[in-house]
């Protein structure tokens, strides 16, 4: 099965040479990735990978970009953090349909990461309420792939945050 993710990094020499490093990915794997460059010093790999399942894609992906590029540091695997636009266009519904949702479930609608102007949400809880719920078309790789891309992050996040308070100290 095809799973379609992105992987956003920061490079250790934001002034590289890019067409060197994507060849170097190439080489090491990445030939099914569109390689996206915005700020200086990041890059974005959005792969469309075969894999027996999501987390062997997304894991499989990040092993080959770790030998291509062995400086670089993961800021993200996306889909994951969303706001309802976001979960509406994946979805095949309006904004206007996923907020009234929201609002008309308070209690079983899954609780943002950040509640704010813009709510955010990991899009693996939404479309679990949603297929809980029945009546959406949503793709299993796409469920698969949000799934992974959570725990890739959430666990980017605790070794982040051990290596900044590594006795353990409050």
């Amino acid at each position: 099965m095809e799973y379609i993710f992105t992987l956003k990094y920061q490079l250790p020499d934001a002034h590289g040479d890019l067409q060197a490093l994507v060849e170097q990915l190439g080489e090491q794997g990445c030939d099914d990735a569109l390689v996206g460059t915005g700020l200086p010093g990041r890059i974005a790999l959005e792969f469309t990978r075969e894999a027996g399942n999501a987390d062997a894609a997304v894991r499989s992906a990040l092993d080959d970009v770790r030998r291509a590029l062995p400086g670089a540091t993961l800021i993200e695997v996306t889909p994951d953090l969303v706001g309802l636009t976001d979960v509406a266009a994946l979805v095949g519904v309006s904004r206007q349909n996923m907020r009234k949702l929201m609002l008309s479930h308070p209690d079983s609608f899954p609780l943002p990461v950040h509640d704010g102007s813009t709510s955010i949400w990991h899009l693996a809880d939404v479309l679990a309420w949603l297929q809980a719920r029945g009546g959406y078309a949503l793709t299993e790789g796409l469920v698969e792939v949000a799934r992974a891309a959570l725990e890739v992050n959430v666990a980017r996040e605790r070794m982040r945050l051990s290596r900044s308070n590594p006795a353990g100290a409050n």
